[in-house]
């Protein structure tokens, strides 16, 4: 039976470079390897694939490949290649001995893959050991990092606050241990935020692991925020809208006072500069207030008496620029 093309082996395009070469080679041995498949036939496809890599991998190997495909001592070619000899190539008569160039390990170098476990393979081609084996430990193990959520209100995790915490610190006899810690929460978290305490995971017979505490933090009454601005909805009467106001408004710090320009629309916003959430030694965000008009719910007929004036005196159609116009 003729041998298989080494590059169709692999599963590489002639031409492929060294690290694509590795790569085919390394999930073959994955695949194929005595130590992770007892199917039959594996051990062939292994051995097939080694002897692949052997050659393609090395460059004085490839080169002859590439020029004289299968040829070797058994190929009827004897110690030389076809046309070597007088009557070849110019008649230069110059020979190779393929035992060395195709014979896996011989002095063309080569691999010599085909005697190792897989373990070994895989170490050598830099791709680490199979999933699920451990190496040795080399000293005292650390800890295993551990994680807990804590729940903040939204004030809190925008200015920052300190809480007390209690975890539980697996040790290495899968033991636990109780324990009370101060953390100091920074101002401007967000939901889902990971702080990191240092040595307060698990323990082990090296340094302890890393603490990981997952902020939640609960929605405001009528604050939002995005990024590190805040936005709050504003309701203003009809005339204030019109005739513009000074109105008060909630802030992070307490009450200010905005100026509504007349004639401000529904949903327009007016920018409170670093009234926002605050971003270190960076100035903080900034406070959106979002103006809302709210039409009295009800008139009484005086009332309605003189909408309908005023109606009938201003000339300002709000859909004048509609584009259905």
């Amino acid at each position: 039976m003729a041998k298989r093309d080494y590059y169709d082996v692999l599963g590489v395009k002639r031409g492929a470079p060294a690290d694509e070469i590795r790569s085919a080679y390394r999930k073959l041995a994955r695949k194929y390897h005595p130590d992770a498949n007892k199917a039959p036939g594996a051990a062939e496809k292994f051995r097939e694939a080694t002897e692949a890599y052997d050659v393609l991998s090395d460059a004085e190997k490839r080169k002859a490949y590439d020029q004289y495909g299968h040829a070797g001592p058994g190929a009827g070619f004897g110690a030389g290649y076809p046309g070597a000899g007088p009557a070849g190539r110019g008649g230069q008569g110059v020979t190779f001995d393929f035992g060395d160039i195709f014979g896996g390990g011989g002095r063309g170098g080569g691999s010599g893959f085909a005697g190792m476990s897989l373990d070994d393979i895989l170490q050598a081609l830099g791709g680490g050991q199979r999933r699920g084996r451990r190496r040795e430990p080399r000293g005292p193990q650390r800890g295993s990092d551990s994680e807990t959520h804590v729940t903040l209100d939204f004030l809190q995790a925008v200015r920052g606050t300190s809480t007390r915490i209690r975890i539980s610190r697996q040790a290495p006899d899968e033991s636990t241990r109780q324990e009370t810690i101060e953390v100091k929460i920074p101002p401007g978290v967000k939901d889902g935020s990971r702080i990191r305490v240092r040595g307060k995971g698990g323990l082990g017979e090296g340094p302890p692991g890393d603490l990981y505490i997952v902020v939640d933090v609960r929605p405001h009454e009528y604050f939002r925020r995005e990024g590190d601005d805040i936005y709050v909805s504003v309701p203003i009467s009809i005339t204030e809208a019109a005739l513009g106001a000074k109105v008060d408004v909630p802030t992070l710090d307490g009450t200010s006072t905005v100026t509504v320009p007349p004639g401000t629309g529904s949903g327009r916003k007016l920018r409170l500069r670093g009234k926002g959430v605050p971003r270190g030694q960076v100035q903080a965000g900034d406070l959106y207030v979002v103006i809302q008009i709210a039409p009295p719910p009800s008139l009484g007929e005086r009332e309605k008496q003189l909408l309908a004036e005023l109606h009938g005196l201003l000339a300002h159609d709000p859909r004048s620029n509609c584009p259905w116009r």
